[in-house]
């Protein structure tokens, strides 16, 4: 009898691990690659404080995902992109409407980013990226009205000051949806970049202590699975 009631008992502690297996972790093997494009939204973190807004510039590249597991209902892997992205900033003063000044620096950038993705594995699915992202300085180009001096007060030293650290970092996340077709899958994505790195030397010597670029990100990306 207490033999009996053991083995029961036995079952009923096994069949919820076993149950629990089953949903934890399952495997997945999903590779895709494919093409991806937006706008960025640019500013940068200055200090001493630069007065700006927000200058529109292009990001474009190439994008590859593993998914490699499912939790729950979790879709878990990684992605990895390669674009083509502008940045920079853009002056205005309130005051002095006349003035401008806006500076375009490109980049290439890579971002390694988490991905995890909930909803219909073969429908509309909600998705959050996060991770870091380096970039590589190409190349730069401004504009700038006249008469700057005749403004007492104004942050200047920026102007004529070219970009000293090639090397850029921070960190990127973001909220999407995708959509996945029998054609391929379909993203649509806003995104955050926040730089950790400065472009400026901020030594005590230097005049700025912090400048930083800055992103907020809408893009659109189309992915076609190699491997399914």
């Amino acid at each position: 009898m207490y033999g009996l009631t053991g083995g029961i008992l036995l079952l009923l502690l096994l069949f919820p691990t076993q149950s629990l297996q089953a949903q934890v972790g399952e495997y997945r093997n999903v590779f895709s690659v494919g093409v991806g494009g937006g706008v960025n939204l640019n500013s940068v973190s200055f200090s001493p404080t630069v007065r700006q807004k927000n200058l529109m510039g292009m990001t474009a590249g190439l994008a590859a995902r593993y998914i490699s597991e499912k939790y729950f209902a979790l879709l878990c892997g990684a992605q990895l992109e390669i674009n083509f992205s502008q940045h920079g900033w853009s002056e205005f003063y309130e005051d002095f409407p006349h003035l401008s000044y806006t500076r375009t620096t490109n980049y290439v950038e890579i971002p390694f980013l988490a991905h995890i993705g909930m909803g219909n594995e073969r429908g509309l699915q909600f998705f959050l990226h996060a991770g870091p992202q380096v970039g590589f300085f190409l190349n730069d180009s401004y504009t700038m009205s006249d008469n700057w001096d005749t403004v007492s007060g104004a942050v200047t030293e920026q102007h004529d000051q070219a970009v000293e650290n090639k090397f850029d970092y921070g960190i990127v996340a973001g909220l999407g949806v995708e959509l996945h077709t029998n054609i391929g899958n379909f993203l649509l994505e806003g995104r955050y970049y926040y730089g950790l790195s400065d472009f400026y030397h901020s030594t005590k010597k230097d005049y700025f202590a912090r400048s930083a670029n800055t992103a907020i990100t809408v893009k659109a990306t189309y992915l076609f699975n190699l491997k399914k």
